[in-house]
């Protein structure tokens, strides 16, 4: 079996890849996250997935390395992570009783023949009609400025919204694990 590398830092991402019950390790690419001039969203999270995966492979020989990127498109744009509480509930007040998309960059590498699949995985999030005082309840209780969206899906950010759709619940919190199960299978490692 090839050793398996998870190219982020993301406790988050560490979190889902575990319930996999494959061992892995993980280790923090280093590149740069600016998006190019004209470039999609969708185009932009595979760029990033790939280039992540790349940023480890002269370290990682013989290795499946997992690149995953998340970006939130509201209104056609890139919203970024809000890194505070204002900036939180700026892109929290924009979002209310709208339609987001979060997307989901993979990408598997394969070190050992150089063979790599990158997909995008989109998520869609209706939010409610958000009160200011709900907001900022939400974001005194969980602080969520690390996440794209301002929201954490899987704590208590399910209260703001009314609607959520796509093919895999666990893109929204940044690793689309069905897949990824898929990709890791086309390389010959089962998780079952």
């Amino acid at each position: 079996m090839p050793a398996l590398v998870l190219a982020s830092s993301s406790p988050y991402r560490r979190a889902l890849l575990e319930r996999l019950n494959l061992p892995f390790s993980s280790a923090s690419p280093d590149i740069d996250e600016t998006p190019h001039q004209d470039e999609s969203p969708a185009d932009y999270v595979a760029r990033l997935a790939h280039e992540k995966a790349l940023a480890l492979a002269p370290h990682h020989p013989d290795t499946l390395i997992i690149g995953s990127d998340q970006c939130c498109v509201l209104d056609n744009k890139i919203v970024g992570k809000p890194g505070n509480f204002a900036n939180a509930s700026q892109h929290l007040q924009a979002c209310s009783e709208k339609h987001v998309t979060f997307l989901t960059g993979l990408c598997v590498l394969n070190t050992a023949d150089d063979s790599h699949q990158v997909c995008v995985e989109p998520y869609h999030v209706h939010f409610r009609t958000l009160s200011q005082t709900m907001i900022e309840n939400y974001l005194n209780a969980e602080q969520p400025y690390d996440c794209a969206g301002s929201f954490k899906m899987e704590g208590l950010g399910i209260a703001l919204f009314s609607k959520l759709e796509g093919d895999d619940p666990n893109s929204l919190i940044g690793l689309p694990l069905i897949r990824l199960i898929s990709m890791l299978e086309h390389q010959g490692l089962r998780t079952l």
